[in-house]
């Protein structure tokens, strides 16, 4: 399994990474949704984990991108902001689908039932 993680904080990356090692074979990051159509094409990943609110890009945004290029596409919003609204706007881009910051435990059952 190979999951490109896009998130502006580092530390952020990183615990997410550590948190589904046993997981993944091979972790891929980026700190913007600008950098992310790019990190995809290169490393071709079974998921993305998208972070909602980035600098130069939002994860709306580079979902959208990353599904008009392709269209299979498996990404996940993993954001600090929750609401009903914000996971409709999610899915509505293409994401299959929105984990809150505050608790993880929802990405172990995604990547464990891929």
């Amino acid at each position: 399994m190979k999951v490109l993680i896009v998130d502006d904080s580092e530390p952020m990356r990183r615990m997410i990474k550590t948190y589904l090692a046993d997981l993944i074979d091979e972790a891929f990051e980026c700190g913007d949704g600008s950098e992310a159509l790019s990190a995809y094409r290169q490393h071709q990943p079974d998921l993305v984990l998208m972070d909602l609110k980035m600098v130069k890009m939002d994860g709306l945004d580079a979902t959208r991108q990353i599904r008009q290029f392709d269209p299979k596409a498996r990404i996940v919003i993993v954001s600090q902001w929750e609401g009903a609204s914000l996971r409709e706007t999610a899915l509505m881009a293409g994401a299959e689908g929105y984990v809150g910051k505050s608790d993880l435990l929802p990405l172990r059952s995604i990547l464990a039932g891929t």
